[in-house]
């Protein structure tokens, strides 16, 4: 409990220290009237507007501190203070992040696959909010939507349809989802981004990256700076919908007939639309609230195949992991969905990494160093206890080495407060590696499967599906 009272009040000194710049955010942003394009707009396009949101996100985190100070040297605990302000904080997060959408709500939904991570204590407040994130914000405007089919699938859009149906199934951070039929007689599944995703998702980004110190003692289980420059490197791939498409087909044809995993085939695409095959099944973030034991365990694997066959199967990752993607289908299949976010391995997944969880896993220190040295996890000019190093990476690895292993939230909490305790060797180590940026998204899709394996409290024989599919692992 101390340890977690000493993160409480560093994350209270960080949010005082930007509360000048968040201030100074909001100073700048106007937030009187809407322009004509937002009246019946689901997304705030004014960049003003979306600014002055964020800003107060610092600035109420901030205030509450300071306010939290205030009520311990009136005599309340830490403890009681400080779940008062976690609880505060969770809703006003999902508020901004959610009505945004955007950039702001794929920021809370990357965030909300890591909350497995933070002690319980800690992350019960922001639970809710963050699973949220995951699922649906308010919709677009009938008008709107009819007016962006029109521009992206031609005037005589309607024709391509049997039925369209204008309420959307569902909402995410830069589009929604409608259901219809096709004129083949198809139930299909229709894409629709939102007018002015474009700017919203670029401007949230940038606002989103002054405050990364901030939003970093939500989530202690990542680091949340490169994953905010990994969101903006990417975010013109996550607005071509054609590029989308593109990714859809390739999943689909490789998995096509598969017997674990379905990707819906694409019917039509364009810049801002995409209609696929319509599907059905169990959300897994329905399965994380109040899935059976089997449907835990048989989502957990199916998750972890589809996760390290793709690159051998496909030449393509996956980069969008969190639980509104993937549904549990009464065939006992995973069905995928959003290809947005895509990693691009034509080789393969890099046998390097096999070799380095192996290396871990078996305690041979010596070498390990020097394929991390060699991979540019060990800059050259930096000196690292070999022994060090592996007592770092082996607790990760460690579910390889059992036959089935239970992923739960206490264990990736355990990860977390060992690797996140200033004292610790773990922690020193860990700030003298060195990420490099080719690994970048392998290493965050990976973490954030195996954060989605977490929620779940999912039992599988995670050491079998990497000994097929990874290369490297069983040399």
């Amino acid at each position: 409990m101390t340890e977690h009272r000493e993160a409480r009040d560093r994350s209270d000194e960080a949010a005082t220290a930007d509360t000048a710049e968040a201030t100074e955010a909001a100073d700048v942003a106007d937030t009187t009237g809407t322009d004509n394009a937002d009246a019946d707009s689901a997304l705030p396009r004014r960049t003003v507007a979306r600014t002055a949101k964020l800003a107060s996100l610092p600035l109420g985190m901030a205030g509450r501190a300071v306010g939290g100070w205030g009520r311990r040297l009136t005599g309340q605990s830490a403890e009681e203070v400080n779940a008062g302000l976690s609880a505060k904080a969770a809703e006003q997060l999902f508020e901004v992040l959610g009505t945004l959408k955007g950039g702001a709500m794929k920021f809370g939904q990357a965030l909300s696959v890591f909350e497995a991570a933070v002690p319980d204590e800690l992350a019960e407040p922001y639970r809710d909010a963050l699973t949220r994130l995951q699922a649906a914000a308010p919709p677009m405007p009938a008008k709107q939507t009819h007016r962006v089919l029109t521009e992206q699938l031609g005037r005589s859009w309607r024709q391509r349809f049997a039925e369209f149906d204008d309420e959307p199934t569902a909402a995410a951070s830069i589009g929604q989802v409608h259901r219809g039929t096709w004129h083949d007689g198809r139930e299909v599944a229709v894409k629709v981004q939102y007018p002015g995703a474009d700017d919203a998702l670029r401007g949230d980004l940038r606002q989103l990256q002054r405050f990364s110190r901030l939003f970093q003692s939500l989530v202690p289980g990542t680091d949340v700076k490169p994953l905010l420059a990994e969101l903006a490197d990417r975010m013109d791939e996550e607005l071509d919908y054609r590029r989308e498409a593109d990714n859809q087909r390739a999943f689909s044809k490789a998995f096509a007939g598969d017997e674990q995993v379905l990707v819906p085939r694409v019917v039509a695409s364009s810049p801002q639309v995409v209609v696929s095959e319509w599907v059905t099944g169990t959300s897994y973030t329905e399965i994380i609230r109040s899935g059976t034991r089997e449907q835990r365990n048989q989502a957990g694997r199916l998750l972890a195949e589809f996760h390290y066959s793709s690159p051998a199967r496909a030449q393509l990752l996956h980069s969008d992991p969190h639980p509104g993607n993937f549904m549990l289908r009464e065939d006992g299949r995973v069905c995928v969905i959003d290809f947005g976010a895509v990693a691009r391995l034509p080789y393969g997944a890099p046998p390097a990494m096999g070799r380095i969880m192996r290396l871990a896993l078996e305690g041979r220190s010596e070498e390990l160093y020097a394929a991390l040295r060699a991979e540019g996890f060990v800059r050259a000019d930096t000196e690292i206890d070999p022994d060090d190093v592996y007592a770092y990476l082996h607790p990760i690895v460690a579910p390889l080495a059992e036959e089935r292993f239970h992923f739960s939230r206490r264990w990736a909490q355990d990860q977390a407060l060992r690797m996140g305790d200033l004292r610790g060797q773990d922690f020193r180590t860990g700030r003298s590696l060195n990420l490099p940026p080719h690994w970048l998204l392998i290493h965050r899709v990976t973490a954030g499967a195996i954060g989605i394996l977490c929620q779940l409290d999912a039992e599988l024989p995670l050491r079998s599906i990497v000994q097929r599919w990874q290369p490297g692992f069983a040399d």
